[in-house]
């Protein structure tokens, strides 16, 4: 197994950041600003549809991943009735290499979201909602009572929507993941984001034995009502061979659903891209993981872990 990648951090510093911002390198990556290959290419968003939602996102104050990751699908998905809502605010109480959203200390309180989240869910007629949020280890609960508050709000408003939690780890305590599980969302989503041997680099603070934990507990207390599913980014440096491994371990743990999709650098302040995956590669992953008993699976460069989220639960439904 290869040593993992050598990151090495400087500060910069200018008259608008005169503290420094932290810049990481790593030997071998790919220089940020490079060009990526002809594959990433996706049409601008701007159907009337999009526009529209965006409006209603926009006037509701809501925050969606969609729009804070800078998803390359975000036309495509909101055209489709597809959207990704980011609840408890727009700050995390970690610090993930990858991720775009700002860290800090959260001061988020609005009782009313999970209310004008629905009302949005409800106006924008979306057919599938996903609701994630930070990390927000400086609550009680972990931010487990506002899942709540939002599935029972979005089923009491539109019935029709499914909707499907992409929650953090909950620190592994079980209480919090048993709130969310006992509201049945259509699905359960908890992302492990990388091999195992990358955790220290990309995603301090979690641990992939605890992510793995939290989706077999989820599977147990939702039995057959609630579909698992898990996503991972390729780019950071891991193998084939370690990727197989880390889809083993997740079908173990009773995973049904699985995503697979490239890792973009946000900003030189992230994690360097290790190197692009071929859509090839993505069609071999997707083809073993499908052969180790994964009910659904998208995997492809542009794949993010609520693309085609609707099509995904149907399948995974339909092989229950």
């Amino acid at each position: 197994m290869s040593a993992p990648p050598r990151e090495r951090e400087h500060s910069t510093r200018s008259r608008a950041n005169p503290g420094g911002a932290r810049v990481i390198e790593m030997e071998g990556a790919l220089a940020f600003g490079a060009r990526k290959p002809a594959w990433f290419k996706v049409p601008a968003p701007g159907d009337p549809r999009y526009r529209a939602l965006r409006r209603e996102v926009d006037d509701a104050g809501l925050h969606t991943v969609c729009q804070e990751a800078a998803c390359p699908n975000i036309g495509e998905c909101w055209s489709r009735g597809t959207a990704t809502f980011m609840i408890l605010g727009d700050t995390c109480t970690r610090r993930c290499g990858f991720c775009n959203v700002k860290t800090g200390k959260p001061t988020h309180h609005d009782p009313l979201e999970p209310l004008r989240v629905a009302q949005s869910v409800r106006k924008m007629g979306l057919r599938h909602a996903v609701i994630t949020s930070v990390d927000r280890d400086d609550l009680p609960d972990l931010g487990a009572s506002a899942f709540v508050g939002v599935i029972r709000s979005i089923r009491r408003l539109s019935p029709g929507t499914k909707v499907e939690v992409l929650t953090p780890d909950f620190r592994g305590e079980e209480m919090p993941l048993a709130r969310v599980i006992s509201e049945r969302p259509d699905v359960f989503n908890h992302n492990v984001e990388t091999v195992p041997r990358l955790y220290p680099l990309a995603r301090r603070g979690s641990r992939f034995e605890r992510s793995c934990r939290v989706l077999r507990d989820a599977k147990e207390m939702g039995g057959d009502e609630v579909v698992t599913k898990s996503g991972l980014m390729t780019g950071l440096g891991e193998t084939r061979d370690e990727l197989l491994e880390t889809f083993t371990v997740l079908r173990e743990h009773d995973v049904q659903v699985l995503t697979v999709g490239q890792y973009l650098r946000p900003t030189r302040n992230h994690l360097p891209v290790a190197r692009y995956w071929h859509p090839d590669e993505f069609s071999d992953l997707e083809r073993e993981a499908y052969a180790m008993g994964f009910q659904s699976v998208a995997a492809g460069p542009l794949v993010r872990s609520s693309y085609h989220a609707e099509q995904t639960l149907a399948q995974a439904a339909a092989g229950r």
